[in-house]
């Protein structure tokens, strides 16, 4: 194929509008969570508006944004990181809502809890326990942590939906639920640090059933085509070997009743998106989402990109472009219905852009030292 065909065709494929529950994206383009630490007592400023608003008006359909911590005292470790909770914070982030929206573009918060991954005596509140299904960090044999308890795990459902409730009331369009790479979800999802005996631990669908809660609490509190994004993985950090499932069957034990529950779509979190997630089958895992709970499914992973390293390419080293041609046939497969972009948008917030303009030659190789440097 020409590279004016492969244009042609990209520009057609990703222009489409998709529906996740009640929002209509106005194309196949999503720009991926990318936590940037530039909010300063946790208030998304001037700097971050902009950040998101020039992205919506180079043709991002959907912004993602970075993780935001739900106000548990345990929910984060940084005071860089944006909160979705408190009167100035949440200000801030409406500003962001606002600005996407008069770009021509659809934004929802990506909720986050880090769960074990805290360290503790770091801020927002510096002697709050780590805390987890069982006090285990990442490949640990002894709990380092605080154990959940079962009011522990009211409050974080609690809020979970406190900020969904919140996102509605400010104007965002949804919100996505991190249940991803190791955090405080995920660390419930997988058995590795999932050792409990209660209701909430034992086979797939018992660790599945506080993500099941959280869905369900947030689908009570906002209105009913308000979109709830869910977004898992089955690699952790530090550990990339892990899964949660090793078959479509296992694997359809944990989505069935998260999708019960209420999320309208899955955004499945691969490192990169080509590869197959079982054997006998070219599906990756945002296809056997799917394929699988029959709700829209985002794809994501080293998209644009040669496929190097993704982590090794945030702490300095670059990635060549890649072409879309593999991407594309997934979608005229029907594989999935949209396409996160994580790094080569942070590079060129021109890069929808460009894609949908079909001027692939204008794609610049991702440089992680200057796209990391400031908010461009």
């Amino acid at each position: 194929m020409t590279v004016a065909a492969s244009a042609s065709r990209a520009a057609e494929i990703l222009s489409r509008p998709v529906s996740l529950g009640g929002l209509t994206v106005p194309n196949r383009i999503a720009m991926a969570p990318m936590t940037r630490m530039f909010s300063p007592g946790g208030v998304p400023g001037e700097d971050v508006v902009s950040y998101y608003a020039r992205r919506a008006a180079a043709g991002v359909g959907l912004i993602v944004t970075e993780g935001t911590y739900v106000g548990h005292e345990s929910a984060g470790q940084s005071d860089r990181v944006p909160r979705f909770h408190g009167e100035e914070q949440l200000a801030g982030w409406a500003k962001v809502a606002e600005a996407v929206h008069a770009a021509g573009g659809t934004i929802v918060p990506q909720l986050w809890h880090i769960g074990m991954v805290r360290n503790q005596g770091e801020p927002p509140v510096a002697d709050a326990p780590a805390v987890g299904p069982s006090g285990l960090r990442l490949g640990a044999t002894e709990p380092t942590g605080k154990a959940m308890t079962q009011a522990d795990i009211d409050a974080v459902i609690g809020a979970f939906a406190e900020a969904a409730a919140a996102a509605e009331r400010i104007g965002f369009d949804g919100v996505e639920l991190h249940g991803a790479h190791g955090y405080l979800l995920d660390q419930f999802l997988w058995e590795g640090t999932n050792r409990r005996t209660d209701a909430y631990g034992g086979d797939r669908v018992a660790r599945a059933k506080l993500s099941e809660e959280i869905v369900a609490a947030v689908r009570e509190t906002v209105s009913a085509d308000f979109p709830i994004i869910f977004r898992y993985s089955q690699w952790k950090q530090e550990a990339y070997r892990a899964r949660l499932a090793e078959t479509p069957e296992e694997l359809e034990s944990i989505l069935t009743p998260l999708a019960a529950a209420g999320v309208d779509a899955f955004h499945a979190s691969t490192r990169r998106y080509w590869v197959p997630e079982f054997e006998d089958s070219d599906l990756n895992l945002a296809g056997w989402t799917k394929k699988l709970t029959g709700k829209p499914a985002i794809t994501v992973g080293s998209v644009g990109l040669d496929g190097g390293d993704f982590l090794k390419s945030f702490q300095g080293e670059g990635a060549e472009v890649g072409d879309l041609d593999n991407l594309l046939d997934r979608f005229e497969r029907d594989e999935f219905d949209m396409v996160a972009v994580g790094r080569a948008l942070l590079q060129d917030p021109q890069w929808a852009r460009k894609v949908l303009d079909g001027r692939f030659d204008e794609l610049a190789p991702y440089d992680a030292a200057a796209a990391l440097k400031t908010l461009s």
